[in-house]
């Protein structure tokens, strides 16, 4: 079933922290977690407002990002469907640090803090689930800034690619990514013409085809290990 078509009753199902706990506490999920649509550039949710839910993707896509006071945009993570985000804020009672967008047309579901904190006091496997969750992130956030600061474009939009295979994550991602060059310039700090340059690289490499929908990734040890040195 495509993630566009999935019902929210079976997204919650599928997430994988939700086929950790008993019966009693996956129905009170069910009934907790509702649906938003959210339209291609619409507010997900914002910088500065108190974060009252957990937030999983259903389908679509969302990026996480800021602006600078002369208003330049910083994308941070893109986040595709079957992924949950937003644990960080509902951890410390804070406010959002950070402006979520869709990417494009996006189901979300969302699941009340109230709701979220009970998980924690009855599932031992959830709050493990968490911890695992939080390390993840952490070594995705300090890759995003080795990055950044070390390695030319052609091997950030490689990492970046390969950052979307996740299993703990991403659960959803399959081999064809359905990012569209102008979303991988904006997750790889570049513009869409030289997103595509890069593309085209790592295309003639062959790690990746740039398929109808999507880039279908090909190899994906050697996107983990690509090096600009390697396309000379």
């Amino acid at each position: 079933m495509k993630s566009a078509d999935i019902s929210l009753k079976d997204a919650v199902r599928a997430a994988n922290w939700a086929q950790l706990l008993d019966a009693d506490q996956l129905a009170r999920v069910e009934a907790d977690t509702v649906e938003a649509f959210v339209p291609k550039g619409g507010f997900v949710c914002r910088k500065g407002e108190p974060a009252g839910y957990w937030i999983g993707v259903i389908s679509g896509m969302v990026k996480m990002n800021n602006f600078s006071a002369s208003g330049k945009a910083m994308t941070f993570i893109g986040v595709p469907p079957g992924s949950w985000f937003g644990e960080g804020s509902l951890l410390k009672n804070e406010i959002r640090k950070y402006d979520t967008m869709a990417l494009r047309d996006t189901r979300v579901a969302r699941l009340p803090a109230s709701t979220f904190h009970w998980l924690l006091d009855t599932s031992l496997p959830f709050t493990r689930f968490l911890l695992m969750q939080l390390n993840e992130r952490l070594g995705q956030f300090i890759g995003m800034v080795e990055n950044d600061r070390l390695l030319d474009l052609n091997t950030r939009v490689a990492r970046c690619l390969a950052s979307m295979f996740n299993s703990h994550l991403y659960p959803g991602v399959d081999t064809l990514v359905q990012l569209s060059q102008e979303e991988i310039g904006l997750l790889s700090g570049s513009s869409r013409q030289r997103a595509n340059q890069a593309l085209q690289v790592l295309e003639k490499q062959g790690l990746l085809r740039l398929d109808y929908g999507g880039i279908r990734v090909l190899d994906l040890e050697g996107l983990r290990r690509y090096e600009a040195s390697d396309a000379t």
